[in-house]
C-alpha cells in the first residue's frame, strides 16, 4: 500500500493545529463576571501561554520535521504522567484520568511520529530520485 506523501506531509500539521485549538479552549474558563475586563484579559493570555509555546513548536516542526517530530513526541509522552496525576488527584478515577491523558497528549505523540515519518519519506524519495538520474 503506497501512502501519499502529501497526506503524510499535511496530516501532522492539521492534527497539531486542531490539538492546539483544543488546548486553547481551556483558557476560556478564566472569564468571570466578578473580575474586571483587564483582569480577565490578563488571565486569559496567561492561560494561553501553553498554546503559544505549542505554536512555536509547530513552526519549528513545519520547517524542520525531524526535530519537530522529536519535540512533539517527547512533549506528549513527557506530559502524560503529569496530566494523569493531576487528573487522578482531582477525580480519583484511573480510567477517567487515562482517557483525559489520551485525549490531551495522544494527538501530539501521533503528530510527532507523523512528522518523523514525513521527514524519512521525503528523504527516501529524494535519495531514490537522485539514483534514478
Amino acid at each position: 500500500m503506497k501512502v501519499n506523501l502529501k497526506v503524510i506531509h499535511w496530516l501532522p500539521r492539521i492534527i497539531c493545529m486542531l490539538a492546539i485549538l483544543f488546548i486553547s479552549i481551556f483558557a476560556f474558563d478564566v472569564f468571570n463576571p466578578e473580575k474586571t475586563i483587564l483582569q480577565q484579559t490578563g488571565d486569559f493570555l496567561m492561560h494561553l501561554i501553553p498554546s503559544f509555546v505549542l505554536i512555536i513548536f509547530l513552526i519549528i516542526a513545519w520547517k524542520w520535521e525531524f526535530i519537530g517530530g522529536i519535540i512533539f513526541t517527547l512533549l506528549g509522552l513527557g506530559f502524560s504522567p503529569l496530566i494523569f496525576l493531576h487528573n487522578y488527584n482531582m477525580n480519583q478515577s484511573i480510567w477517567m484520568s487515562l482517557l483525559i491523558v489520551l485525549i490531551v497528549t495522544l494527538p501530539f505523540v501521533f503528530a510527532g511520529i507523523l512528522f518523523i515519518l514525513s521527514h524519512r519519506m521525503k528523504k527516501k524519495n529524494l535519495s531514490s530520485s537522485t539514483k534514478n538520474e
